[in-house]
């Protein structure tokens, strides 16, 4: 395992431009943004800089909805439960566990019904904090590096889908063009900079109007649901349940998008350059939920639901275990169904290997028929 780097941003930035410089001068997008996060030991989210928290006076950048109320994993469990025992299985499956708590929360609340709980993380600093989050745990919680040949047991995977690298398709005067990162010299030394070339790569859909127009698509994150679907299909079969900030296709690529969904977060401050303070912020872009879904019923899982955050928690009971809490705990909850905080912008898709149950989180409120 690569040792963390406490001040990552020069040796990383040194390490794109020889990339960019062995590539010809261009890399796309996609290999700059893997990167800025995934540079082993330098990445933002392989470095050991503070990322998660409620506050920016800790030197956090941004919050998750586990650290931001219990309640959160206590409700997902009961859908994680009841995929348990519809699929036969006794082990759950996280990717990019961050702090530990969602895991945390869901340990506690499912107790005996779960054997193993196993974490597929790429850093190593968040391993050892989860560790210390889960020490409690210690018996049932195991890490991966590296994806195994068969997966069984039901997946979760929170704010996992935007952080994985896109590439950027930029359509100018009618002509589309891939939009890549170049090294350029700046005032206090070398820097980057935005270059497109042009591409046969096209949005999955057409865009209408003769508008320039900026936009992502998701070829790693569908590959992964793809990698999924054949390693849940190679076991004894399972669920996966996706929770992240995203649109179907046809609001996604919608005409008056065209600026494109990229954004970093900064303690706690939301912009739109990734170019600059790299390693030291993230770096997301929404999800497509329809090339999710079609990824994985291409390669043989089937659809349970999608629905908003809201609905999805409301169905499984969230309004019950904040009418049994405090009024703090209360306000803190109200903001993951709260339709201008992550209610309605945070999507959750679900995904089996078989067709013959109903998941209890879609019952209200599905908009699969919108993928």
């Amino acid at each position: 395992m690569t040792a963390p780097n406490l001040n990552p941003s020069s040796e990383l930035t040194q390490r794109i431009h020889q990339a960019i410089a062995q590539a010809g001068g261009w890399i796309g997008f996609d290999r700059f943004m893997a990167m800025a996060l995934y540079e082993p030991g330098l990445g933002y989210y392989t470095n050991a800089l503070q990322k998660f928290g409620a506050m920016p006076s800790s030197g956090s950048d941004f919050v998750t909805a586990p650290g931001m109320s219990p309640l959160f994993g206590q409700t997902l469990a009961v859908q994680v439960r009841q995929a348990l025992q519809a699929t036969g299985t006794d082990e759950v499956w996280e990717f990019g566990a961050g702090t530990g708590a969602l895991a945390l929360q869901l340990l506690e609340s499912l107790g005996a019904s779960v054997r193993r709980y196993t974490i597929i993380d790429l850093s190593g600093t968040l391993r050892a904090r989860q560790a210390d989050t889960l020490l409690k745990y210690a018996d049932k919680v195991c890490w991966l590096d590296a994806w195994p040949d068969a997966i069984e047991g039901v997946v979760v995977g929170n704010e996992v889908l935007d952080a994985m690298p896109v590439q950027l398709l930029q359509r100018t005067r009618g002509d589309w063009y891939e939009r890549g990162v170049v090294s350029a010299a700046e005032v206090d030394g070398l820097g980057f900079a935005w270059q497109d070339r042009l591409t046969d790569l096209r949005p999955p859909v057409d865009i209408d109007g003769e508008h320039d127009y900026l936009t992502e698509i998701h070829l790693q994150a569908e590959a992964f649901v793809a990698s999924l679907a054949e390693r849940l299909l190679a076991g004894k079969g399972g669920a996966a349940f996706f929770l992240d900030y995203g649109f179907p296709e046809g609001e996604y690529f919608h005409p008056q998008r065209h600026m494109g969904t990229v954004m970093c977060h900064q303690l706690h401050q939301a912009d739109p350059d990734p170019l600059v303070a790299v390693g030291q912020k993230d770096i997301t872009a929404h999800v497509n939920f329809t090339g999710v879904a079609l990824a994985a019923q291409n390669a043989g899982l089937h659809v349970l639901g999608y629905a908003s955050q809201a609905w999805f928690l409301l169905n499984l009971g969230l309004a019950e275990r904040m009418a049994a809490s405090s009024l703090a705990e209360r306000s803190q909850a109200q903001r993951l169904v709260n339709e201008h905080e992550m209610g309605e912008l945070f999507k959750v898709v679900g995904l089996t290997t078989s067709t013959d149950w109903a998941a209890q989180g879609f019952v209200r409120g599905d908009r699969s028929h919108r993928l």
